[in-house]
C-alpha cells in the first residue's frame, strides 16, 4: 500500500491549483494537514482489496482528504472550486491528448473496440463498481454503472457533492473526440440512478 506521501505527490495539479488560491506559506500548511488527514484515512480503510484500492488511494481518498482540510480550515465553496478546478484542468488536459491519438490511422475503431475489456476490467466488480453491459454492436459501445467506489466512499467520508465532480470528469475525457460521439444523460453524482457510457465512432 502506498503512503500518504506517495499518493500525494502524485497531486501536484491540485497543490498548482491551492497555490493559485492561497499564498505559499499558507497552501503549504494545509497541504501537510491534508497528507495528515490522508494517512488516518488510509489507516482507516486498510482492508480494501486491490481492485478498490486503485480508486480509493489514487483518486477518492487524497480528493477528500484535500477537500475536507481545506472545507475545515477555509470554506466549503473554495474547498470545492480548488478540486474541481484542478479536475477540470487535468481531465481537460487528458482529453486533448487523446483528442490527437484518435486523428491516427485506425485509432478510432481500435479506442471503441478496447473500451469493454477495459471498462471490466477497471470499472468492473473487482473495482467495487456495479455495471450493466449491453450486448456489443460494431462501432459503438454501451455501458451502465448502477453502484461505484466514488459515491459510497465520498459519501462514507462526508463529501458525496465530489463525486459528480469524477463523473463530469469523463466528459471532460471522452465528449470532444475527433470522429467519435460520447452520450450520458444521467450520472450517480447528480441523483441518477445510473451512469450511462455510450460511446459511438461517426
Amino acid at each position: 500500500m502506498k503512503t500518504a506521501n506517495q499518493i500525494m505527490k502524485k497531486k501536484k495539479f491540485i497543490k498548482d491549483e491551492m497555490d493559485s488560491q492561497f499564498s505559499k506559506p499558507i497552501s503549504d500548511e494545509l497541504w501537510e494537514k491534508a497528507i495528515v488527514r490522508l494517512e488516518g484515512i488510509l489507516k482507516h480503510y486498510e482492508s480494501i482489496s486491490g481492485g478498490v484500492r486503485s480508486h480509493t488511494d489514487n483518486y477518492i481518498f487524497p480528493a477528500a482528504a484535500i477537500y475536507l482540510t481545506l472545507k475545515e480550515e477555509t470554506n466549503t465553496d473554495i474547498a470545492y472550486a480548488v478540486i474541481e478546478n484542478a479536475a477540470i484542468r487535468n481531465s481537460s488536459d487528458a482529453g486533448r491528448k487523446l483528442a490527437k491519438l484518435m486523428k491516427l490511422p485506425g485509432m478510432k475503431s481500435i479506442f471503441v473496440s478496447i473500451w469493454d475489456p477495459i471498462t471490466k476490467k477497471i470499472f468492473g466488480s473487482d473495482s467495487g463498481f456495479k455495471n450493466i453491459f449491453y450486448p456489443k454492436k460494431k462501432g459503438e459501445y454501451r455501458m451502465d454503472v448502477v453502484a461505484c467506489p466514488y459515491n459510497r466512499y465520498f459519501t462514507e467520508l462526508g463529501c458525496p457533492e465530489l463525486t459528480k465532480i469524477f463523473c463530469a470528469n469523463d466528459e471532460r475525457c471522452y465528449g470532444n473526440l475527433p470522429g467519435l460521439e460520447f452520450k450520458r444523460t444521467g450520472t450517480i453524482g447528480t441523483d441518477s440512478a445510473r451512469c450511462d457510457f455510450y460511446m459511438r465512432k461517426i
